[in-house]
């Protein structure tokens, strides 16, 4: 297998993207997976490195990035130094920044040799799950998409991030960061951005309207994003196939930092359900 870390390019809003790419070896045309982080996550959380493997030696060239605004750096891609840019992030960066890495993909001679870009499939975690489906019913060259304790609301996420006049009137809302302590800022513009893209961000329209191959695995046990909201993806399309792993939590067992080199029991049984998804849609 060979990783191809920490691939720099340019994002569409002054902040450049991070990327790797994992993929075996001497292999062409192979499918290839975008997968997308979720809020206050980044491209090397917990065992996201370990499930890219997983991807890559099952026959995937696998590309995870870190959103441009997620408040990681070029050179600290892990964790939060710059909560500058966190707060100034909003779902739109994150539908351009995800939409640069497939133009990317799309214009990469080194890419296109080993993967087959028009077998393109999009994976996304919690707050990722909902840009994935916005953004595979917007864009043609995804052919099946997948979410993995994914959202079905951002709206009543983005009330519930404070009041509203009080945000409005101070400029920013603070939202604790359990595991680094670090009071993560969110800056009005976020709302002010919602709301003028409100159709858009709106996931039910979305996933109602998507034609293609959608894969919905949920733990019952998510006390971040309830069950609830993967059984309303699955009623908005009844095309889809929804999976519920028992006993699962948010981040289907694993946490950060993740020092082993296998999948917890619930990410391996949820990364198989992906492979098996994949390879007979």
């Amino acid at each position: 297998m060979l990783t191809q870390q920490h691939i720099v390019i340019n994002g569409k809003h002054q902040k450049p993207i991070v990327i790797d790419v994992s993929y075996s070896e001497n292999k062409t045309n192979l499918p290839v997976i975008i997968f997308c982080h979720g809020y206050k996550g980044f491209k090397d959380w917990g065992a996201w490195n370990v499930m890219a493997k997983q991807f890559a030696q099952a026959g995937f060239c696998f590309i995870k990035f870190n959103f441009s605004h997620n408040g990681g750096t070029v050179e600290q891609p892990i964790d939060f130094p710059d909560l500058e840019a966190f707060g100034n992030n909003n779902y739109t960066k994150e539908l351009d920044d995800l939409e640069a890495i497939i133009d990317w993909l799309y214009n990469n001679t080194e890419i296109k040799e080993i993967g087959d870009i028009y077998n393109l499939s999009l994976i996304g975690h919690s707050r990722g799950g909902g840009i994935v489906s916005i953004k595979a019913e917007e864009d043609s060259r995804i052919k099946s998409v997948v979410t993995l304790a994914g959202v079905c609301d951002f709206a009543k996420r983005t009330a519930t991030i404070g009041d509203l006049e009080s945000w409005k009137t101070e400029g920013v809302k603070y939202v604790l960061n359990g595991r680094t302590k670090q009071q993560m800022p969110h800056f009005y513009q976020f709302y002010e951005d919602f709301i003028a893209n409100e159709n858009r961000f709106n996931i039910q329209r979305a996933v109602s309207k998507l034609k293609i191959p959608h894969l919905i695995i949920h733990g019952n046990n998510d006390t971040s994003v309830f069950l609830t909201e993967a059984e309303n993806l699955h009623a908005w399309n009844p095309q889809s196939q929804l999976e519920i792993i028992e006993g699962s939590n948010h981040v289907f067992g694993a946490n950060h930092p993740w020092d082993h080199d296998f999948l917890p029991e619930h990410l391996i049984m949820a990364v198989n359900k992906v492979i098996t998804f994949l390879k007979e849609k």
